[in-house]
């Protein structure tokens, strides 16, 4: 399944930690707290942290600080993908999103099925790219940040990881803001 050509040089990648809550606090984050060792025990930098309330203005603002952010190559939310009232994280993430990476959903979904069965149903885990930068909505529990990162993320942002991953795509995720050699012509 997911295999690492030692052969390859590993890149940090620079993550920042977004959890999506009216009620956790620096002190009773787990879940950020989980994802952010998991972030630096594989390697890479905790670029930034916060905790936003579940409201998609400023959880939008943030992610669009980030993504605006050089220092900022991925972001990662926990929290607000349910289906309740409160729960508008995919909704912010919409208001950011340039491409939607609908298979993050997708394999993070059917995962979470070999662990707790239909329950997943109810997540609307997320990823896509802005301004040249990775966003990915995960779930609020601890299980659910576990799954994302041990089972998807710290795979995919390995930069060792074969046949490919999201890293060796960086360079080229900002062509479509690069001015072309047509650029002023009237193309």
């Amino acid at each position: 399944m997911s295999r690492l050509d030692m052969k390859r040089p590993f890149l940090p990648v620079r993550i920042a930690v977004l959890t999506v809550s009216d009620t956790r606090t620096p002190e009773t984050d787990r879940s950020g707290d989980i994802l952010a060792s998991r972030i630096a025990g594989a390697g890479h930098i905790v670029a930034a942290r916060a905790i936003v309330p579940d409201d998609a203005r400023q959880i939008a603002a943030t992610l669009s600080g980030w993504i605006a952010d050089e220092q900022v190559d991925v972001v990662i939310s926990t929290g607000g993908t349910g289906v309740t009232g409160r729960d508008v994280t995919p909704e912010a993430f919409g208001q950011v999103i340039e491409k939607r990476i609908e298979g993050f959903g997708e394999l993070f979904r059917m995962l979470s099925y070999q662990k707790i069965g239909t329950s997943t149903i109810q997540s609307r885990a997320l990823a896509g790219v802005a301004g040249g930068t990775y966003l990915f909505a995960l779930p609020g529990s601890s299980g659910a940040v576990k799954d994302g990162w041990d089972d998807i993320l710290v795979w995919q942002l390995d930069s060792r990881h074969v046949p490919c991953n999201f890293v060796e795509l960086m360079p080229r995720l900002r062509e479509h803001l690069a001015p072309g050699p047509d650029a002023g012509h009237g193309h």
